[in-house]
């Protein structure tokens, strides 16, 4: 049995030429019974003829279509319908060179033979298509008989045609040793009904199906994975202790085929990824098309994707200002391979050093700036206020003053829901960042002057996967064997993919008129203990027992919960019903920017305590959780100042 195999199957040099002669065999011998079946056993000299003719044609059809190179263990039914057309394109050929060109010359009477081609066609085509089911099965029955090891009992989700063809390819490539039991899908009218001679069961099933055949896999393609109703057969699988894998997109096959080297393990992030969010991309293409942006904090997560979905759109250049050399770099390698190095200029500066900036706005004249250069983890910029009030409000005065001089069109800058009742000096240097542009937005309308520029805040949660996120150091921790730490397990956070949350960056930039806060959908808050079990789950580990988890208790200005909105601000919606405007008290420029001032100054000498004594002032709701500062609270009674 391991012969045949071998020589079916592992010899692919011989195997094609084998195939092609069994082919040819096929065919011929199709027509000798179409020729009985019409006259029986008056077989005739001119038969013979007929016969040597259709051979030389059927072979140089066969040959051309190469129908006899493709692998018949992996046989589909687009390999079926090239046998049909083999065998049309052979009989059709053969009658046109038999009646343009022999039957002129030996004035052959082909009347009495029409009823034998077509049913040579039928014949030709049964006989071939059940040759190749044949030794797809036979290969299917030998593996099974010569495995050495027990199959993994897997399942596939969906029962279309890409389903089954990710069955052929889990059941036919060598080394994974898999056996497809059966499809899950939520159509009723496929329910416990059989394809290539697997059920195809309820995702309430699975865990019947898990007890039954100890399933180890579930298979699930990008399509059915983002479909929201198809998140409890994962979450069961989860539960289970199932192994989920993820098959890329029907397009992204290679040659028509899935490829086991494309399939990949579950990310959390797909998870937690929602619905695809609808774009006005009509207004983006107009309000960005053939436009200078420039981009701060380019080569961090968000600036990072910033920028490849606004090259996009189209415009006339794109300037990455960045002053990590490293992480800027990898981003102009991965432009340049995407063919819009011609667009895109990398500038290295500190957003601090105002000669600097000024610099890149007189070479490059931005329209439009996205400013996402910012300090943002909580723990350093509590032990490091003073660069936090550096970069996220001298950079942030810095860029605006500059943006508002060079007559800017737009600047966007990116918040956080850590400046909503900030308990942190990070959340703190971004709520008074947020305040310094609104107030700038309100002096330049107040002014009536010819400088225009629109300045607008976006504000939302933690994205999935960005440098320093809990995700990539869980991911570390659970490589390493845990334990995963957690600070707290009532802890939560809300979370949004980077691409998502670009995009709405995007569309509420279009829609901005100047001086708003635009809040975006950010779904549920999600406990960062859940997000931890499910990925030790993810993982193919027990938590608890393989991996533990470990609470190490609140870090310094971490706060429980995240909030998106003041007590203060209302909501207004928009056309979009994923991003909401925030309605807040509107600030004096001169209080705002004099107050900056004396916070830079307390800077300059290294006086924390009255630095951070003014950011309290500045921001009523600021009180400090788990830090240093807290000593601050309890030290005077803030007093509110009046910013109108």
């Amino acid at each position: 049995m391991i012969y045949l195999k071998n020589l079916l199957f592992q010899d692919k040099f011989h195997s094609k030429w084998l195939i092609f002669i069994i082919d040819l065999l096929i065919v011929i011998s199709s027509l000798f019974i179409s020729f009985f079946i019409k006259d029986g056993l008056r077989f005739n000299e001119t038969n013979n003829y007929y016969i040597i003719l259709y051979s030389c044609i059927a072979a140089l059809s066969f040959f051309s279509m190469r129908i006899h190179t493709r692998i018949i263990r992996y046989s589909n039914t687009k390999d079926m319908q090239r046998v049909i057309t083999a065998v049309l394109v052979t009989n059709l050929a053969f009658l046109i060179v038999l009646y343009s060109i022999i039957n002129p010359y030996l004035q052959l009477n082909l009347n009495n033979h029409k009823d034998v081609f077509l049913v040579n066609i039928f014949i030709s085509s049964i006989v071939l298509i059940g040759f190749r089911i044949l030794i797809k099965d036979l290969f299917h029955f030998i593996t099974y008989q010569t495995a050495t090891t027990k199959k993994e009992n897997v399942l596939i989700y969906g029962s279309n045609t890409s389903s089954i063809l990710i069955k052929n390819t889990v059941e036919t490539q060598e080394g994974t040793k898999m056996q497809v039991q059966g499809f899950i899908d939520t159509a009723a009218d496929k329910l416990y009904k059989c394809i290539e001679q697997k059920i195809v069961y309820p995702d309430i099933a699975i865990d019947r199906l898990y007890k039954k055949f100890a399933i180890k896999t579930l298979f699930i393609t990008s399509e059915h994975l983002k479909a929201s109703g198809n998140k409890r057969a994962i979450e069961k699988c989860i539960s289970l202790g199932i192994r989920v894998i993820t098959v890329p997109p029907t397009n992204q096959w290679i040659n028509g085929q899935p490829s086991i080297n494309q399939f990949k393990d579950l990310k959390i992030e797909d998870l937690l990824e929602r619905d695809p969010i609808k774009l006005c991309k009509d207004h983006i293409l107009k309000d960005l098309t053939g436009k200078r942006v420039l981009v701060t904090g380019a080569a961090g997560s968000i600036g990072a994707e910033i920028v490849r979905q606004v090259l996009s759109f189209n415009p006339e250049l794109v300037v990455l200002c960045d002053q990590a050399e490293t992480p800027l770099h990898n981003i102009q390698l991965e432009i340049e391979d995407s063919n819009n190095k011609s667009r895109v200029h990398l500038f290295i500066a500190d957003i601090q050093n105002s000669n600097r900036i000024k610099m890149l706005f007189n070479q490059y004249k931005p329209q439009v700036v996205f400013h996402a250069a910012a300090y943002k983890h909580v723990p350093m910029m509590e032990s490091n206020p003073t660069e936090a009030v550096l970069t996220n409000i001298l950079g942030t005065k810095s860029m605006a003053d500059i943006s508002l001089e060079y007559n800017v069109e737009k600047f966007i800058m990116i918040s956080t829901d850590k400046a909503v009742r900030p308990t942190n000096i990070m959340g703190a240097s971004k709520r008074i960042a947020e305040m310094y542009i609104q107030s700038l937005n309100n002096a330049v309308i107040n002014d009536n002057s010819t400088q225009q520029t629109k300045f607008i805040t976006t504000r939302f949660g933690n994205v999935l996967g960005s440098n320093g996120s809990v995700i990539p150091r869980f991911k570390m921790q659970i490589e390493r064997g845990g334990p995963v730490t957690v600070t707290h397990p009532e802890i939560a956070r809300y979370f949004m993919t980077i691409p998502e949350s670009v995009q709405l960056v995007l569309e509420a930039a279009v829609m901005g008129t100047g001086g708003e806060i635009f809040l975006f959908d950010m779904g549920k808050p999600i406990k960062i203990k859940d997000l931890a079990l499910n990925m030790i789950k993810l993982a193919g580990f027990k938590p608890g027992e393989d991996i533990k988890i470990v609470y190490t208790g609140l870090r310094p200005g971490e706060k429980l919960y995240e909030e998106l909105l003041n007590k203060e601000e209302e909501i207004i919606p928009t056309y979009n019903d994923k991003i909401k405007i925030s309605k807040t008290i509107s600030h004096n420029y001169n209080n705002i920017n004099e107050n900056v001032n004396m916070l830079l100054a307390f800077n300059l000498i290294n006086n924390v305590d009255e630095m951070v004594s003014l950011m309290k002032k500045m921001i009523p709701d600021f009180i400090s959780k788990n830090s240093c500062f807290e000593k601050l609270d309890a030290k005077f009674q803030k007093t509110e100042i009046v910013n109108s």
